[in-house]
């Protein structure tokens, strides 16, 4: 029998992949839209249960608003895995997106943001309809 050439996908990387499966439930998406540029600081509430990676997440924005890219960075994990579980932390409570105090796109964007987020924690159930 002869094996057939594939990726060269050692045990470590495996792990890796399972990992992060876990940590996000399986989940590839966030609910909330987040860019990597998206700053985030911290929230009323702070959640029990949740894995240590948040536990971490909301220790790192309670120091200071912090952009998803670096707590993906500082974390050690991917930005797909971080925003998803930053998402979750929205939807709790323990995390908020702080609008900067600087005119501008920028400010737009994250005042949009932080508009989505409040609507999609208050109304989960809600769907958009064009037109």
């Amino acid at each position: 029998m002869t094996s057939r050439p594939g990726p060269d996908v050692s045990v470590d990387d495996t792990d890796s992949i399972a990992r992060l499966f876990a940590l996000t439930d399986g989940r590839t998406r966030p609910r909330h839209s987040l860019s990597m540029h998206t700053v985030l600081g911290p929230g009323p509430r702070s959640p029990r249960g949740v894995p240590d990676e948040s536990v971490r997440i909301i220790a790192l924005c309670r120091q200071r608003s912090r952009p998803l890219v670096e707590l993906a960075g500082v974390l050690g994990l991917h930005v797909t895995a971080v925003s998803v579980l930053v998402s979750d932390l929205i939807d709790a409570g323990a995390l908020s997106l702080p609008i900067p105090e600087t005119p501008g796109q920028d400010r737009d964007t994250q005042t949009l943001l932080a508009l989505s987020a409040a609507l999609k924690r208050r109304f989960p159930q809600a769907t958009a309809k064009a037109g």
